[in-house]
Order: C-alpha cells, then structure tokens, then sequence
C-alpha cells in the first residue's frame, strides 16, 4: 500500500494537467474557428469565379490552338505555321484589346477570319467574368469574408496593448473616445454593421479595428483578439445581458488571466457571471442607487467622483444635494425603481412607489393605470421633497417630470434617460438628477480600465468625509481649472525615475520638491497628486512633506505641461538637482570640464565606507 500523501498529489498534479489540456485544446480550437473564417475569402472567390475563368481559358487554348493549325505564308510566299509562343503571344494582346498587329508575317484571309472570331469569343468571354466578379463585389457574403480578412490583419499588426469592447453602442462609444483620449488602443466587435461603418467617421486618434458580429461566437472573440498576446481586458457591453455572459464564459475559459468587465441589469445576471471567475460586474440602476446614496451622504464626494470618473476634459458638474428628510415620490417600479427604493429605505427616507402593476415584495405601492396628472396629486406629491420619474420611456418620464414640478416647484428632480436621442430633451428640463444608465456603465467601466490607482481612490474616497472631498475639489479647481485635465501615474522605480534613485535612498526626499516646476522651482506644478501606493498601503492626497520612497507609485491629475516638467525631473539628473536644492549644474561632460563644477553624482551619490 502506498503512502496516500504521496496519492493525492499525484492526483491532484494529474488533474492540473488535465485542465491545462483541455484549456490549450479549447484555444487551439478557437483559434483554428478563427483562422478558417479569415481564409475563407480565397475560397469564396475561386467557387464564385471557377466558371468563369474555366470559359475564359477554354476560350484563349481554342484560339491558340487554330492559330498554329491554320496555315499561313512568309513574305516570299512560301507556307508558314505559326509557332505555340507566337500564338500565345497574338491572343494575349488580342484579347487584352492592345492590338499590335499581324506578326510574324501578314495573315491569311483564313487567319484573319479565326482571328475575327477569337476576338469576339474573348469579349463575350470577359463580358461574363467581369460581370460575375461584380456580381461576386456585391454579394454580402463576400463582403463579409473580406472584411473579416481585413479585420484580422489589423488585429494582428497590433504592436501596443489594446482593449477588446464587444457591444459597441452608446457606452462602448464613450469608453472607446475615453480609451482613445488615455492613448491606449481598442478593437471593437458589435452585431450592427452600421455602428461599425460609424467608426471611420469617428474621431479617433489612432485606427479602430471593428467587425460586425455576434459576441457569442468564440470564434468572433478568437479573430477580434482574444487569444492576441497584446490583449489586456475584455469588455462587454452589448445591451443583451446572454451575451454579455457568452462573452465572460468565454474569456474565463479561454483566457482566464484576462480581467472582463460586464454589463448585467438584473443581480441573477451578476451572479450567473460571478460563477466564472472573477469578473467585474457594472449594473447600472444598482450603480445609481448607490450614487444618490452618496449624494444623500456627502454631496462634495459624488461631485468629485463623477469628476474623475467622466475622463479628461469633462468640466466639473455642479454640486447636488439631494433632501435628506421628508417624503419621496419614484414613478416605475422595474429595474431602476427596485434598486432607487431600497437604497432610499436604507437611508431611513420614506418612499411612495407608484407602478401599474401591483408588487408584494414593497410597501406603499399606488397601483395605478397610468401616470395622470391626478394621481400624482392623490399622493401628496405637494408635500413630497423627491421625485423620481424612473420608467423605460424617455416621453412618460419627461411628461412625469414636467407634471411634478408644475406641482410642486420646489421638489428634486430625477429621472431616467433611456434613448440618447432624448438628451437634448432631458437637457433642457434642467433636472436635479438624471440617470443615463449606457454613462453610468461607461464612466465606471473607464474608472477601473484606465489605472487600478484611480479605481482605488474612488472607493476609499468617501470614506474620508465630505470636508476632505469639498477642500479637494477645491484645490484641483484653483491648479488645474473647472475642466478635468490629463491623468497618469508615476512609478519611483529605478527603470522610469533614475535621476530620483539616489535622492529617494537618501530618506530625505520629499513630494513637495519633486511637484515643483524645472523652470522655476518657486512655482508648484499645475497638478495634485491624488494618490501614493506603497506596497499594499495607499494615502490618499498625500501632503507635500510626504516622505517618498523607492517603489512608490503616484496618481496625479493635472495639465499635460505638468506632465512632461514632470517626466523630464524624472529622468534628467541635472532638473532634479535643480528642483530640489535649487542648484544649476552643468549637464553635460563638455560644460562640466569648463566650468570646472562636478557631477550630479559625484555630488549626491552617497559614499560606500572601504572594508578593512
């Protein structure tokens, strides 16, 4: 009997190996789907174009053939058969329509009236290829083949990381310009060719790869770069919730070191997904509920949330500050209403739900059969503070919200945008709160896409109290303006900062210098520092007598001018020594041998003792 340890692990390292196999096979499987797709152009074009091309050439060898059995004569006269070359050459030019005449010698009549006859073979000949290759041009199946062709190659020439969007509606728009604002590459796969013909009009900095097919299709997420080795997530964003879990089976099977990040509308959803792997679930109305928990809460910390969370050059939007006391009013209780109400509830504010269907999962529930002007003022809407118009039609909830505040003018207002065709409508009603479920998905999406350090600011931030957001705000507004500018983040490490390394081993080395300006270190850099990463440990908005170290990571917003000074501290030993002691040094060899002043190094390098 052997030693069961030893059995268990032999066991177990068996059965490793075994879902190893079966995840390579699977790629492997995929990635053959894939390239038979991308191949199939060739084929298309050989079956549509056989026949043709079989006329054409059974055409040419006929009239090759009678010109070299035809007999003819020399300029003396004598008989003269022409040979297979100068046959072949004749109906070349012959059938091209160049014409270079009678070679080698002046044709016969007979000659000539086999000639006639090839000419009009060949034009009858060319006539039915050039119509069948239209034909082939306009066939939708080849157009799709060759868009799939041309869709791989670019996918494939992709030199720099790039993000894979499946479902390019309104929220895979606004994550593709945000994506594209960071430099950072994204290919995209939707079902609706016209939103993938909108790309080329889209401007973008760089080309966006985008096929027009279905996401549930392995094989379309295989060919769209899941199995690049430059692919750096997966998001899916496709107004189907079934896909979008194809989509995250598939990359936990396929590709499961790949972060995914999906769109789900209902928590049945979410945990069906939450079953492979580790995904990031986004539900929008869940989203939403939790941010006017936060407005309830600390008005200055959602402002700023929404801020950073809108991307480069969004200007800040205004402080809302939704009534903590007193009674609310939401209008639908589906989706959007479900999540509302109970994240109101847990607040401790009384809510009057008004639906057309009856519910037994809430409490004081007005079933009515519409939204009329008369139910609204049977619930004491006048005396209400909130209201939420929260239906799936953009009309109802801009006539609920009109209605509610010809009734009461002082109520807040909130509503649900559903259409982005309705957004200059909900514009111009001036509400309190509006909820654009696709904005929401995209500006969450883009928080945990464009640096971990932001997606971990926006979380601890609310902990640190509404004061500490409002002076925050303030200060992003008085350096960097009431647009948001660039974001980036800073690794000390030796390979991205090497001017610092011998200032941070110092201990000495401090945030306030190094935000000072190379061009005059008495004026600060037009940008905050957000966040500092140590290890595991993060601080948030970092005082300039932080003390910084080798390893450290930086989360900055600021002006992208602030951004280069910044880089340029970072790699250039002389700005460094500039910033922080204020001292000029020569830079390079030739200037330093004529002022006679040393080295950067030789000046700041700390001295190792000899052993003895």
């Amino acid at each position: 009997m052997g030693n069961p340890l030893l059995t268990f692990w032999a066991h177990r390292n068996r059965r490793q190996e075994e879902d190893e196999r079966r995840a390579r096979r699977a790629r492997l499987l995929a990635a053959a789907a894939s390239a038979n797709r991308a191949s199939a152009t060739i084929f298309l074009i050989l079956r549509r174009m056989r026949a043709p091309l079989i006329v054409l050439i059974v055409i040419f060898a006929v009239s090759v053939l009678g010109l070299t059995l035809i007999p003819g004569v020399d300029d003396e006269g004598r008989p003269h058969d022409m040979g297979f070359f100068d046959a072949i050459y004749v109906m070349s030019y012959t059938a091209t329509t160049i014409g270079f005449g009678e070679i080698p010698y002046p044709y016969t009549y007979n000659q000539r009236m086999w000639l006639t006859i090839s000419i009009y073979l060949t034009v009858v000949g060319w006539a039915y290829a050039i119509g069948s290759l239209l034909g082939l041009v306009q066939d939708r199946a080849f157009r799709s083949a060759l868009a799939l062709q041309r869709f791989t190659r670019k996918v494939a020439r992709l030199a720099e990381p790039f993000v894979l969007i499946a479902g390019y509606g309104r929220a895979g728009e606004l994550l593709g310009h945000s994506m594209d604002g960071l430099g950072r590459r994204v290919v995209v796969l939707d079902r609706d060719e016209e939103r993938i013909d909108g790309l080329e009009l889209e401007s973008y900095h760089g080309d966006v790869p985008g096929l027009a097919a279905d996401a549930r299709d392995p094989g379309h997420l295989g060919v769209a770069g899941l199995d690049h080795p430059r692919c750096e997530a997966v998001v899916a964003l496709t107004d189907d919730d079934e896909a979008n879990l194809a989509v995250v089976m598939t990359t936990a099977l396929l590709r499961p070191d790949l972060p995914v990040i999906a769109r789900a509308t209902t928590r049945v959803m979410a945990d069906r997904m939450r079953v492979f792997g580790s995904p990031s679930v986004v539900n929008p109305f869940d989203l939403f509920g939790d941010h006017v928990q936060l407005a309830l809460r600390a008005p200055a910390s959602y402002q700023l949330l929404t801020w950073l969370e809108s991307g480069p050059g969004a200007p800040l939007p205004p402080r809302a500050s939704p009534p903590r006391s007193g009674r609310w009013v939401v209008c639908g209780y589906g989706r959007l209403g479900k999540e509302l109400t109970g994240d109101l509830r847990a607040e401790g504010i009384e809510v009057t739900v008004i639906d057309p269907s009856p519910h037994d999962d809430v409490d004081d529930v007005v079933v009515a059969g519409g939204y009329e002007a008369d139910v609204l003022a049977a619930v004491g809407l006048d005396e209400a503070v909130g209201f939420v118009a929260g239906t799936d039609n953009d009309i109802t909830n801009l006539s609920l919200a009109e209605t509610a505040r010809r009734i009461n003018p002082t109520l807040f207002l909130a509503a649900r945008q559903n259409r982005p065709a309705s957004a200059p409508l909900f514009a111009a009603m001036e509400l309190d709160a509006l909820l654009v479920p696709t904005e929401e998905v995209a500006h969450e999406v883009y928080a945990q896409l464009s640096t971990p350090l932001l997606w971990r600011f926006l979380a601890a931030m609310p902990a640190l109290g509404d004061a500490w957001a409002a002076a925050l705000v303030e200060r992003l507004t008085d350096l960097c303006g009431q647009h948001l500018q660039a974001l980036w983040k800073v690794r000390l490490t030796e390979r991205e900062a090497p001017a610092l390394t011998p200032w941070l081993a110092s201990g000495e080395a401090r945030l306030g210098d190094l935000m000072r300006n190379p061009e005059d270190r008495d004026e600060c850099l037009h940008a905050v520092p957000l966040l500092l990463l140590r290890g595991g440990d993060a601080t948030l908005a970092p005082a300039s007598d932080f003390v910084l170290a080798p390893g450290d990571e930086l989360l900055l917003a600021g002006w992208p001018a602030a951004r280069r000074a910044l880089e340029t501290t970072l790699v250039v030993e002389a700005v460094r020594e500039y910033v922080v002691t204020g001292r000029r040094v020569p830079s390079s060899w030739l200037w330093r041998k004529l002022s006679g002043a040393p080295g950067v190094d030789a000046e700041t390098r700390p001295t190792v003792p000899t052993p003895s």
